[in-house]
């Protein structure tokens, strides 16, 4: 194949469901960043949510497409219209960061001779045949990017056949080290949230940031906390409070229940992240299911903050067991209850040397920076396989 001129700027295609805000919403602007920043053309096909606004700021397309419908029925009119952006846009790679788009797009992508990236973000666990089909179009794409070891393994384990062809990547999610860095967090931004919140004085306060959804734990660290006897605390469960009233209502009963009421909050999501965590002095992460890999530990952790979670999934590759946090034995209420007690209890001096030991390992191995740069490269790979010239592509 020729080699293409200089004068020709790499377009690349990420394609996801929608633009709420998610984990993988922000990895897929971050990279449209970097791909901004190495002089190529980001683009973002999804069915679009708040975060569109923040794509002009890192110099990308957002293009609007149902790619987020799960019903068959309705992909024939999809991949009419994507087909024809893929056409028009002069689309040099596609990346899929979910399955409906998977199904929607790899197909189209592999007609038109274009190079195909997937990442795999969730849980990847099939618990019938349908479930492990629909997963295993996630792997048809040229390059596959697991984002742990965990995740890895779990592809393994359900797709051994598959593996001897499969080009499959690790690449850690990456945190905002400018954004998360609590030397960027002003005083009255901690004031702001803390009254939103509603903190109480002189409380030490336990923190989950999560979605509102019963694997994410809420019952089970309540339930550890109420085994804390010698230690009054604030709970503040974030995000908790963005579900419909049934689930609060259970989270409330259940708090009256262990003697807990008075001092837990149930609060929506925040948009200030950073400055909420540095009210926390103690953050956790108890999903009773394995986290495929928990952005909240390593946000914690490039906060300064301990950080205690189940000893699975992707906590055991982001928390360095005794030295950046506490890995509890799974789903073990009093586990749980001794690494929480064990965490508040932590001297001044221990404080600051966990604090210090969990920032320096965000750093070196959770950065953003790292994460864009690892993926550009498998860009990179599959454009020079399509003709770029080096020169173009800065290698």
């Amino acid at each position: 194949m020729a080699q293409k001129t200089n004068l020709v700027r790499p377009v690349i295609a990420q394609i996801i469901p929608a633009l709420h805000n998610g984990g993988v919403e922000r990895g897929t602007i971050e990279t449209a960043q970097a791909i901004s920043d190495c002089g190529w053309k980001p683009i973002i096909i999804s069915s679009g949510g708040i975060l569109e606004s923040q794509l002009k700021r890192v110099g990308a397309k957002h293009i609007s497409l149902p790619v987020n419908q799960k019903n068959p029925l309705s992909w024939v009119f999809t991949k009419g219209k994507l087909r024809k952006i893929l056409l028009d846009e002069n689309i040099d790679i596609v990346h899929v960061r979910s399955r409906a788009p998977a199904w929607i797009s790899l197909p189209i992508a592999k007609k038109l001779s274009i190079p195909t990236v997937s990442t795999i973000h969730g849980k990847f666990e099939a618990t019938n045949l349908f479930k492990r089909e629909y997963n295993k179009q996630m792997l048809k794409a040229d390059e596959v990017i697991a984002i742990s070891e965990f995740t890895k393994s779990v592809i393994e384990r359900q797709f051994p056949k598959l593996l001897e062809n499969l080009s499959l990547s690790v690449i850690h999610r990456g945190v905002d080290l400018s954004l998360f860095n609590p030397r960027n967090v002003t005083q009255q931004r901690i004031i702001n949230e803390a009254e939103r919140i509603g903190l109480p004085d002189n409380l030490p306060v336990v923190m989950l940031p999560a979605r509102p959804t019963s694997w994410k734990g809420h019952i089970i660290l309540l339930q550890a906390l109420s085994k804390l006897e010698y230690l009054d605390v604030t709970v503040v469960l974030l995000g908790a409070g963005d579900s419909n009233i049934r689930f609060v209502e259970t989270l409330e009963k259940k708090a009256v229940e262990l003697g807990l009421g008075a001092n837990v909050r149930i609060v929506t999501s925040t948009r200030d992240m950073p400055a909420a965590l540095m009210l926390a002095d103690v953050v956790v992460m108890p999903s009773v299911n394995p986290e495929p890999f928990g952005r909240i530990a390593i946000e914690a952790q490039a906060m300064g903050r301990p950080v205690v979670a189940f000893d699975h999934g992707g906590a055991r590759e982001t928390i360095v067991n005794g030295k950046t946090g506490w890995l509890a034995k799974p789903n073990d209420v009093k586990s749980l209850a001794q690494s929480l007690e064990t965490a508040l209890k932590i001297s001044r001096v221990d404080r600051d040397r966990l604090s210090n030991a969990a920032q320096s390992l965000v750093k070196r191995k959770f950065g953003i920076r790292k994460m864009t740069k690892l993926t550009v490269e498998i860009y990179k790979r599959l454009l020079l396989k399509k003709g770029f010239s080096p020169l173009v592509l800065g290698k």
